[in-house]
């Protein structure tokens, strides 16, 4: 009854609104996928390249090969290739850019002004790539991506530290995971708005491009609605009054006494605790394990492949010569999103360490399955249906375990103190991982043909490794206990020096 009692009309709005940032970052992640083709023609008429799939094509006299002829065969192709995967990744940059500064413009701002104030990228770059037909598309496209990147960056760091902030705290958990939800909703929606018959054609794709400025207006107009943090209010202004305020309107008729007790003791603790610098972070002794395991979760999440089926599923799927590949990346979608929804209680009933290596194994075992599958395509056409199968439990595999749990992972490994600089290290590793994915995944493909899940397989041990024995468990312990684990690992590996040392010696 009581939680009841606290999921009111305010709380449902705010989290609501401050979620449809995400919306707008997976909407980002999927909607590159499904027009690559038609977008790629665009740039080859705009550049005055034939696209490499197109070269037939002309030969044959199709009506398609009409564009213009390259002016240098042996190099156009690798052009569009290039300008192509900076279109994809370009959005990381911006990401890369603007996740260091997620605390300052919080901090400077509050979290309602902060997320109005940048949903002002959002519309800037959807408008760029909306009007990508009336000028050089390639560099309007580019552009807007990195301006919509920019706005990703600061609304991944903005969202969840607003929603975690007005969640009462029997609701925190549940609320918290809404995140994830959007994004893969955005992913899915993007990629049927992508089908050939509505948005993905080329007539329309400009649309379907620039359409999450239709969110960013949603949510600019919503955040007017929306109450500012409270805890914002009373631990860092020290609006008491005003922070009240802001509860009553959140949790309805409850007596806000017992949170404001709960924040007075947040901000003591706060205040006891020295924050710490990104620089103290790498050379402090205490943090050094922690942030070795916070960087190797980020980037076993991005290396995993992932990122290469979610921006290039639709190539991925057409080279396994699947029957309508567009219709299987939205199947890809579906599964993602009802994944994410059953993770959300399997991260709560289930060690976060176990479901991480459970996910990591079983893409592993996917990656190997969606390579046999590829290779042997030429003689075996059922295989196929091999690879469409392992490209599901893949996104399955990721969405139990390497998906969500590493921000859960950084969020519990660190204090007060050192967290905003973890977060902020963590963010820009995760951005940059999934830029060289974007970046490089279609130069891999091309290099190493079927063979190219491989390489992510090779990978995806190494990272099953390095967890299995780096990765402590952190679900129900404090920080202090999981401090106490990193310094029992670094006195047994430091006796286990030692003892080496001493058997040389004696053999000596």
């Amino acid at each position: 009854m009581q939680t009841e009692k606290h999921l009111t009309g305010t709380l449902i709005l705010s989290v609501f609104t401050a979620v449809l940032g995400f919306f707008q970052y997976g909407y980002s992640l999927g909607v590159i996928n499904a027009p690559q083709k038609v977008i790629e023609a665009h740039y080859g008429h705009v550049l005055g390249i034939v696209p490499p799939d197109r070269h037939a094509t002309n030969a044959s006299g199709d009506t398609e090969g009409t564009l213009p002829p390259p002016t240098d065969p042996a190099t156009s192709p690798h052009i569009l290739t290039m300008y192509w995967s900076l279109s994809v990744s370009v959005f990381a940059i911006g990401g890369m850019v603007s996740s260091f500064t997620v605390g300052w413009i919080g901090d400077r701002l509050g979290r309602v002004k902060a997320m109005l104030v940048v949903n002002v990228l959002s519309i800037a770059g959807n408008l760029l790539m909306g009007l990508a037909k009336f000028g050089p598309s390639h560099i309007l496209i580019i552009s807007g991506r990195a301006v919509t990147g920019l706005y990703c960056g600061l609304s991944s760091g903005l969202v969840p530290m607003y929603v975690s902030e007005v969640s009462p705290t029997a609701l925190r958990g549940a609320l918290g995971t809404l995140h994830q939800l959007a994004i893969v909703t955005g992913i899915l929606i993007s990629q049927v708005l992508g089908l050939d018959f509505l948005l993905g054609n080329d007539e329309m794709w400009p649309l379907l491009l620039g359409l999450s400025g239709v969110a960013a207006l949603l949510q600019f107009f919503l955040l007017l609605l929306c109450p500012e943090s409270p805890r914002y209010l009373y631990i860092k202004l020290g609006k008491v009054e005003e922070a009240k305020k802001n509860l009553k309107r959140l949790r309805g008729n409850c007596d806000p006494m017992k949170e404001i007790e709960e924040m007075e003791m947040e901000k003591q603790e706060a205040a006891s605790e020295k924050k710490v610098s990104i620089g103290q972070l790498f050379t402090s002794s205490k943090y050094r394990q922690a942030v070795i395991v916070a960087l190797m979760v980020q980037i076993s999440q991005q290396f995993s492949g992932i990122n290469a089926i979610f921006y290039y599923s639709t190539n991925i799927f057409e080279r396994a010569e699947v029957d309508q590949p567009v219709y299987a990346t939205i199947g890809v979608g579906v599964v993602n999103t009802v994944f994410t929804v059953i993770s959300v209680f399997l991260v709560e009933k289930t060690g976060r360490r176990s479901l991480f290596l459970a996910g990591l194994m079983g893409m592993l075992v996917s990656a190997v399955a969606m390579t046999v599958g590829l290779v042997l395509l030429s003689q075996f056409a059922w295989m196929s249906y091999v690879s469409m199968v392992a490209i599901f439990l893949f996104v399955i595999f990721f969405e139990v375990g390497p998906g969500p749990i590493p921000w859960f992972i950084v969020a519990e490994l660190f204090s007060q103190g050192p967290r905003p600089a973890a977060i902020a290290v963590a963010g820009f590793c995760n951005w940059a991982c999934n830029f060289i994915v974007g970046m490089c995944f279609q130069y891999i493909a091309d290099l190493c043909g079927p063979y190219v899940f491989a390489v992510f397989a090779g990978l995806l041990l190494l990272f099953f490794l390095f967890a299995y024995f780096k990765v402590p468990e952190t679900k129900g312990k404090s920080f202090e206990e999981i401090a106490a684990v990193f310094r029992r690992k670094k006195l047994s590996a430091k006796a286990m020096t030692e003892l080496q040392d001493l058997r040389r010696s004696e053999e000596a």
